[in-house]
């Protein structure tokens, strides 16, 4: 499978990350102060672009890979990292393609890894950095203390971010059982949704550079991302028109916004189909009960889905009796009466959050 450059950097980011083999191995090469250059994977390209050095095939230990460095010439791996193939080698990569690195060991792995795909590690002597090369990006490592103090400030962030969330999506509720949801009330959720899983996201590239060393990161970050009610892809799917809306599409559009046009709540509602114009942000629409059913345990999601198109709407939804209920396919008499009961729980939490 052709992987972007970003999923290649984040993959490699993986191998490199403090814990592993291959960045002990680094971290040795930093502190005797001697520089390197590694191909992470070895293909015919890789082959045609070496020149000297010696065939080794040996198992991969960070030892190995320090008095290796030692010697002048770059060192070929396996994708993995499980194995040492070739040492002492003298890559020559196309000079054409075109680079803004200055030393020659740092034009020499941009050169590669764009001419190739394959991920090159540059240790430099002078500077004491180790810089990955995967495609036409470029990342430098930095010690674990440095990457958990941008973490621990993203997750606080985040905190507030999460707790800002949770109080429009209440807010929402209440205001859907009232019937007074507006396009501004909707594209606020939507733009909270997407602000979380941005710094979510930023947070889990940390942990996955942080390897070992993210553990506890990795749980802060796992309990303030376990899903709370719907996504954001439940809220278009109960505002939008299913025959002329794609949600998928919606939600993608959504996550492709800019980080500067985020705050632009009429951008939102016009991406995912609800309306265009400051005008229209103040219009009253009416959800369809998907995000509010979806949230019902006893209710499986295909059974919540034909609940929604039986009855057309939250509110007819939220006035059926049990034996209007049980019409619906699916639907028996037990079922009915903890639809019936959990809705009613939803209505009177919301209205409670909302009001005290």
């Amino acid at each position: 499978m052709i992987r972007s450059p970003e999923e290649a950097l984040k993959a490699t980011l993986a191998r490199v990350a403090p814990g592993t083999p291959l960045r002990d191995g680094l971290e040795r090469i930093l502190r005797g102060r001697t520089g390197a250059l590694i191909v992470l994977g070895s293909d015919r390209t890789i082959e045609s672009l070496c020149s000297g050095g010696f065939e080794i095939g040996i198992d991969f230990a960070p030892t190995s890979l320090r008095e290796l460095a030692k010697m002048d010439g770059a060192i070929v791996c396996d994708k993995d990292a499980t194995k040492i193939i070739r040492a002492a080698v003298q890559l020559v990569p196309d000079p054409s393609i075109e680079t803004q690195e200055s030393g020659t060991r740092h034009r020499t792995a941009e050169r590669v890894a764009i001419q190739t795909g394959v991920p090159v590690v540059s240790v430099s002597q002078s500077m004491q950095i180790i810089a990955l090369y995967v495609g036409g990006l470029r990342y430098v490592l930095e010690g674990s203390e440095k990457v958990l103090a941008r973490a621990n400030q993203a997750l606080a962030t985040l905190e507030r971010y999460r707790a800002r969330l949770d109080q429009v999506t209440s807010s929402l509720s209440a205001l859907e059982i009232e019937a007074m949801v507006t396009v501004r009330d909707v594209a606020v959720t939507l733009q909270r949704h997407e602000m979380v899983r941005r710094i979510s996201e930023e947070i889990a590239a940390y942990v996955l550079e942080l390897g070992v060393d993210g553990r506890l990161l990795s749980l802060q970050l796992e309990e303030l991302s376990t899903t709370r009610g719907s996504g954001a892809d439940m809220v278009i799917r109960d505002y939008t028109d299913p025959e002329t809306t794609d949600v998928d599409a919606a939600v993608t559009a959504l996550q492709e916004i800019d980080q500067a046009s985020l705050i632009d709540l009429s951008l939102i509602a016009n991406i995912v189909g609800l309306a265009s114009g400051n005008d229209s942000l103040e219009a009253i629409i009416q959800p369809r009960g998907y995000r509010l059913v979806s949230g019902l345990k006893a209710v499986p999601g295909a059974v919540a889905g034909r609940l929604v198109d039986h009855f057309g709407g939250l509110q007819n939804l939220m006035a059926a009796t049990i034996d209007e209920l049980m019409m619906v396919d699916g639907i028996g008499e037990l079922r009915a009466r903890n639809v019936r009961e959990g809705l009613s729980r939803i209505a009177e939490a919301s209205l409670l959050d909302r009001f005290l």
